[in-house]
């Protein structure tokens, strides 16, 4: 009976023993931003609002439009460091995403927080932000620089409400490291400064039937040559071949003459509706925030109109910027592969010496069209986040005041589904008799392999 009894206890302890290992091992694998974890007293991205990603998203448009230099394909690149800064300075604390280290072109490791202490992710993302508004935009204008201080600084008054100081210090440093990584990152992408070389002299004009060649803009030099050599954010999109156009001809039954001439009868004959559809899209970097603005605000509408918090906020915004600053990378990678002409060059030409288009065309090549891939591949990103039956109304440009030169007033627009927005953004330069049906058609195709590339990275865990 004694030995029955030994034997029953030593069991029973090897029992023990097993339970109270199995419980170290579960407790040991949580990881740092599970909820249930004791030791990590931070509250997760999910329960802040979208406030501070909303302000710092209309901060980067102001840049945009107040700085000098920064053309569509320099905005795009700005946008797509700070979409990635912002989300990168939040994500430890989204339990369900994971960090893009590793996973982007050349972006090998970041900063992480410290185990076990309190952050405040939103205070994070504050100071991340203000970094990049400083750096990235280096040569905004002192004004603006001022305006990008006062906001951290009213932003972080209202955190420290919920936050000791210690936690919102401890937060905003966590910030800055990250920014400061990503902005040094961001040197070696072949646009760092970009805003300094729209126009190289350097760059000698390709000489050549149906090349492109200066419009009514007289520009003798295209914008950004060079910027199809920068490094893209996704290695994939590295690789994607560049697609030719259709062969030149200026006979009348070829396929390549039809794609100008439907330019043509288009533009003659515009209707009201379609003018203000023109207009709209247009984006003239000279009045706005540019096209990758554009769909930058419009990553900001969806995030406001469906209430999401900050972990959601600071996704859609990073898919979005990388997925513009790709966009313009590999669409200049293809206009100069190609240089294919504007349809102003052609029509004069081959059709009428006489005719101007109802927008004026831009100084680089036609195809494809800028527009059309950038905001198909921003439409393809934000449906991951939003769904692809995501209904929207458009108000980027209602305050804008009349387009008197071409009767037109700035109206919302209503779109049922995100896609929607990006079809009409690509046919709008149809009309404005700046691309042919090819340049679109292209740009919408190849817009959509890019955003797909965009998603196929890992962001959840």
């Amino acid at each position: 009976m004694k030995n029955n009894l030994l034997q029953l206890f030593n069991q029973g302890s090897r029992n023990a023993v097993i339970v109270v290992l199995l419980a170290f091992i579960i407790y040991s694998c949580r990881t740092a931003n599970d909820p249930t974890n004791p030791t990590d007293p931070s509250k997760g991205a999910e329960t802040y609002n979208a406030e501070v990603a909303l302000k710092w998203s209309e901060m980067s448009l102001k840049l945009i439009r107040q700085s000098p230099g920064f053309t569509p394909p320099v905005a795009s690149r700005a946008l797509g460091y700070a979409g990635l800064a912002m989300y990168e300075a939040v994500v430890p604390g989204i339990k369900t995403n994971r960090s893009l280290a590793g996973q982007l072109n050349g972006l090998k490791t970041l900063p992480l927080p410290e185990t076990g202490k309190e952050y405040n992710w939103a205070a994070s993302a504050n100071a991340a932000q203000l970094f990049m508004a400083k750096n990235i935009w280096s040569n905004a204008p002192e004004a603006v620089k001022k305006t990008a201080d006062s906001l951290a600084t009213v932003l972080r008054a209202s955190l420290s409400e919920s936050s000791s100081q210690e936690v919102i210090e401890r937060s905003e440093a966590f910030g800055n490291e990250v920014a400061k990584a990503i902005f040094e990152w961001s040197k070696t992408d072949g646009g760092h400064e970009g805003f300094n070389r729209n126009f190289p002299a350097d760059y000698k004009v390709v000489i050549a039937p149906g090349a492109w060649q200066t419009t009514e803009n007289g520009k003798a030099i295209p914008m950004q040559p060079y910027w199809g050599k920068n490094r893209t954010f996704v290695g994939a999109n590295a690789s994607m071949p560049m697609p030719p156009p259709l062969p030149i001809s200026t006979e009348v039954s070829s396929p390549y003459f039809q794609q100008y001439y439907d330019v043509y009868k288009k533009n003659i004959s515009l209707t009201q509706v379609e003018k203000e559809t023109s207009v709209w899209w247009a984006d003239d970097p000279s009045e706005t925030f540019t096209p990758p603005g554009h769909s930058y605000n419009i990553a900001r509408i969806a995030i406001k109109s469906s209430n999401a918090t900050l972990d959601k906020a600071v996704e859609a915004l990073a898919r979005t910027g990388i997925a513009v600053a790709d966009a313009f990378t590999l669409c200049w990678k293809c206009k100069f592969t190609f240089n294919n002409e504007r349809p102003y060059t052609f029509v004069r030409r081959a059709i009428d010496p006489k005719w101007i288009p109802f927008w004026p065309a831009p100084p680089f090549p036609g195809y494809p069209s800028g527009h059309a891939t950038q905001s198909s591949a921003s439409a393809v990103a934000l449906e991951a986040v939003f769904g692809t039956d995501f209904a929207f109304v458009d108000d980027s440009h209602v305050n804008r005041v009349r387009d008197t030169k071409r009767n037109v007033d700035f109206k919302a627009r209503s779109f049922k589904t995100l896609w929607a927005a990006a079809e009409e953004s690509a046919y709008s330069r149809f009309l404005g008799g700046i691309h042919t049906f090819q340049d679109n058609d292209t740009g919408l195709k190849e817009g959509r392999k890019i955003g797909q590339n965009i998603n196929a990275l890992q962001w959840k865990q």
